[in-house]
């Protein structure tokens, strides 16, 4: 008897647990009743794909969630619907390569990022001046060389040390001789 009475409250326990654990589709909205965000919340916890909107209606970004953290790729747009950013999270942490637009969709950063730091090199596209700078990040700030590029030609070197630019080259010999060891 004893051990029915066990059977019987450990499969209410387990079938009570599953009913809460239900997913279900969510909508959020604003106060005067347009859609704010829509997706899936097993509870109250938001999982898989999730919509966030503006209050004229247009998606302010996209994405998946994993125990109501950002979680892969992610796109963020505009007021007006237009592309801005894009890249991964994991656990809520930007990770991975990311690209940065323009309102006019043109591309204007793009690179590394570590536990929602920037990291590793990253390219910056001056459109217009049309220079395009290749910086070395590390822990958010520029430490390392930058090289400058004009008609996809090198122009200029620089050097940085905790986000401070330390030196400045406009020629390959002279960089070469002060920077034996470079490795670029």
């Amino acid at each position: 008897m004893f051990q029915k009475l066990f059977i019987l409250l450990f499969l209410v326990s387990f079938l009570g647990n599953a009913t809460t654990n239900k997913k279900e589709y969510h909508y959020e909205y604003y106060s005067n009743g347009s859609i704010k965000a829509e997706g899936w919340k097993s509870g109250d916890i938001k999982v898989d794909f999730w919509y966030f909107y503006y209050p004229n209606g247009k998606v302010s970004h996209e994405g998946h969630f994993k125990k109501n953290k950002r979680e892969g790729f992610w796109y963020f747009y505009s007021k007006i619907g237009k592309r801005l950013r894009e890249g991964h999270y994991k656990n809520d942490k930007k990770t991975g390569y990311w690209y940065f637009y323009s309102e006019t969709n043109k591309l204007l950063k793009e690179g590394h990022f570590v536990d929602d730091k920037a990291e590793k090199w990253w390219i910056i596209y001056d459109i217009a001046a049309g220079i395009t700078r290749k910086y070395q990040y590390k822990n958010n700030k520029k430490e390392g060389y930058c090289l400058l590029y004009k008609n996809n030609k090198l122009f200029k070197a620089e050097r940085y040390i905790d986000n401070n630019k330390t030196g400045e080259w406009t020629d390959i010999f002279s960089f070469k001789r002060d920077n034996p060891n470079a490795s670029l």
